[in-house]
């Protein structure tokens, strides 16, 4: 039996059904997604050399709980709501990855490997579940589910693969991030000039800047003595927050939050 969909969540025009619970992927878009990932890791930075680790977690934990429950509790895409979901999972994903590795001792190249195999996991059930990856399918609360864990699993897979590079391979932060820059245009350039697949190119650059924006965070945030500029993680945490307010606030007066293109 096919998943019924969320008929308030659907819109109809031209005879095509338009998704409203997930934002247009526009330049808009990437850029408060990069801002997130930046803030996420300098937040979860300054947080768990604030307090306690174990209740840094569990507050993040608590906190991606509470954003995805409204997420999912809504009929609509509201960007405050979404964004909010995308934050947490941003401060939460980022203690994850570093709890697996300083709490458990795994290395930065395995938790990548589990990471990256965990999300081929959620994305080979996903398809062959319900046939298609693309977030313009998002519409029913199955798609829906499987969307916010591939979301998770890539915020913890880049976050793995950003510290590798920094710290096991030695490129440290902003060569990272230069490289990071370099992959994530690469899949869009490829779309552009060939016409790929759109959906494996979204998803492909969706990982990318996690480590892309948690590259350049670190980097100005982090203390001259560990690589970076010192500008300190909370300051830069700060800043990043009041970008993303305005970026979500514009987002939410102009035209552009309808459905998904992709």
């Amino acid at each position: 039996m096919k998943p019924k969909p969320y008929n308030s969540d659907q819109a109809l025009q031209g005879g095509r059904s338009l998704v409203k619970k997930l934002p247009e992927v526009t330049v808009l878009f990437w850029l408060i997604k990069l801002l997130t990932t930046g803030m996420g890791e300098t937040t979860s930075d300054y947080l768990v050399h604030q307090m306690d680790p174990l209740f840094a977690v569990a507050l993040g934990g608590i906190g991606l709980a509470v954003a995805l429950l409204i997420q999912f509790a809504v009929r609509r895409y509201l960007p405050w709501v979404y964004w909010l979901a995308i934050t947490m999972v941003a401060i939460f994903g980022t203690m994850l990855a570093d709890a697996i590795h300083v709490g458990l001792g795994v290395s930065y190249l395995s938790s990548t490997i589990g990471f990256a195999a965990l999300l081929s996991l959620i994305f080979a059930v996903w398809y062959r579940s319900e046939k298609t990856l693309s977030m313009q399918q998002i519409n029913t609360w199955r798609r829906e589910c499987f969307y916010w864990a591939a979301v998770m699993a890539t915020f913890a897979l880049g976050t793995a693969a950003g510290d590798m590079t920094a710290s096991t391979l030695g490129l440290g932060y902003f060569t990272s991030g230069l490289l990071f820059a370099v992959l994530f245009a690469a899949p869009a350039i490829a779309y552009w000039r060939s016409g790929g697949n759109a959906v494996g190119a979204f998803w492909l650059a969706y990982i990318l800047t996690r480590p892309l924006g948690a590259s350049f965070a670190d980097w100005i945030g982090r203390a001259q003595a560990l690589g970076g500029v010192g500008f300190g993680t909370g300051r830069i945490s700060l800043v990043l927050t009041m970008l993303i307010i305005c970026l979500v606030a514009y987002a939410n007066s102009s035209k552009g939050s309808g459905a998904v293109r992709l």
